[in-house]
């Protein structure tokens, strides 16, 4: 049963985050605002995210009430939701993208720290596949959703019905009991999967920073996203100017093809894991990077583009389930796992920003292909990187299952 609740939990939440993908810019377009007022409100969100990363990620390895954080994250998304549909003026606005980058952050963390309870140690990868699953299936079904009911109704209203999936997915976090968690001691050995007060052997923050496999692993992430963020809106923007109106659809069907191929074998790919081993696991998803930029580079039409995503879906199966697993891995002996995630998070958005932005630029400058060649140069040192410098994780997850042996916390 909780395991089932956190699936839903996922999905759920996955919808509601849906309500502040595309659909903010078409709302505060449709209120009056000029691109320049639009993006300087989406930078808001993004700042926010980038700065709470790190904090958030000490606050949820310090806080034992998880569910709390996370029902308190849900509703503050729903509120952000709701003063978007209602208020979309200048300061309203701004506060709400500053709510919601935020509240999301703390809502990934926190729901990564209830996974990491509810698992069996020899189970975790294959949980966090279907957790991967779940929001995969609730983003293309909410982004479905939403559409129609935008189309339908208003623009106003796609950010009702995105906050009212808060409601169920406040049900779903409620039926994880605070019981269950408190048993994760009988599934993994797991440092901070321990309450809070039994963490006797947690290390310091500044060992953290030191960790050469998280140091690699960030830097790792960080050249993912650099090379990956920027692929889409730039083959997006280059279908726009050859196929006008038709490619709304292609972008559509290039979307779901990715969502639907990492729903499908994320699981697999957390299962594998577990049998083989994380690096080549990893190592096949950051291998599509390059080669989908090639494709890109090549050819720009509606069927190279869906064919490259085809690639994207397998890397957001793998990714997906292998970065926090890995992080579970690294902080299997010493604790910190949300603040290994945070690193991991920072790293992430570091790397998506300078990528649309070079991106960008490079395009504007050079062209399209240019574009794609530079990114997927970035995918090449990437996937480099994670062959010969990243090191192999799974041995330090092998303890058997069992009640943890940490001792007590000395009085």
């Amino acid at each position: 049963m909780p395991n089932a609740s956190l699936s839903w939990l996922n999905l759920f939440v996955s919808d509601m985050q849906t309500g502040f993908g595309p659909f903010v810019p078409v709302r505060l377009a449709a209120a009056g605002w000029d691109p320049a007022m639009i993006g300087s409100a989406l930078s808001i969100g993004t700042i926010t995210a980038v700065l709470a990363q790190v904090p958030a990620g000490i606050l949820c390895d310090a806080a034992n009430a998880k569910r709390g954080i996370a029902a308190a994250a849900i509703m503050t998304v729903m509120l952000a939701t709701l003063l978007v549909a209602g208020l979309p003026l200048y300061p309203p606005v701004m506060l709400a993208e500053a709510m919601q980058g935020g509240a999301n952050v703390m809502l990934t963390l926190s729901i990564a720290g209830i996974t990491l309870s509810l698992a069996r140690a020899d189970q975790l990868g294959e949980r966090l596949g279907n957790n991967v699953r779940f929001s995969a299936i609730g983003g293309a079904a909410g982004a479905a959703l939403l559409g129609i009911v935008g189309t339908r109704f208003s623009y106003m209203a796609v950010f009702v019905a995105a906050a009212a999936f808060g409601f169920p997915a406040l049900v779903a976090l409620a039926r994880i009991p605070d019981a269950e968690l408190a048993k994760a001691p009988l599934r993994t050995t797991h440092v901070a999967a321990l309450p809070r007060l039994r963490r006797s052997n947690e290390r310091s923050k500044i060992d953290l920073l030191s960790d050469r496999g998280l140091l690699v692993l960030m830097a790792c992430v960080l050249l993912f996203h650099l090379a990956n963020a920027a692929m889409l809106p730039l083959a997006a923007g280059e279908l726009a100017r050859q196929e006008g109106m038709t490619a709304n659809l292609v972008i559509s069907g290039a979307i779901i093809i990715s969502q639907m191929l990492t729903a499908a074998g994320s699981p697999w790919a957390g299962r594998l894991a577990h049998r083989i081993g994380r690096k080549p696991i990893l190592l096949t998803g950051f291998a599509m990077l390059p080669l989908r930029g090639i494709m890109f580079a090549i050819d720009s039409s509606p069927l190279m583009t869906l064919s490259g995503q085809v690639l994207d879906g397998i890397t957001g199966a793998t990714f997906g389930v292998l970065l926090p697993l890995i992080v579970a891995d690294l902080t299997h002996k010493g604790g910190r796992f949300n603040l290994a995630l945070g690193m991991m998070g920072l790293a992430t958005s570091v790397g998506a920003t300078v990528s649309n932005y070079a991106g960008g630029r490079l395009a504007a400058m050079l062209g399209n292909p240019v574009a794609f060649l530079a990114l997927s140069a970035a995918g090449l040192l990437a996937t480099l990187l994670v062959w010969f410098a990243l090191p192999e994780t799974k041995h330090l997850a092998d303890d058997p299952p069992g009640p943890a042996t940490a001792k007590p916390a000395p009085r």
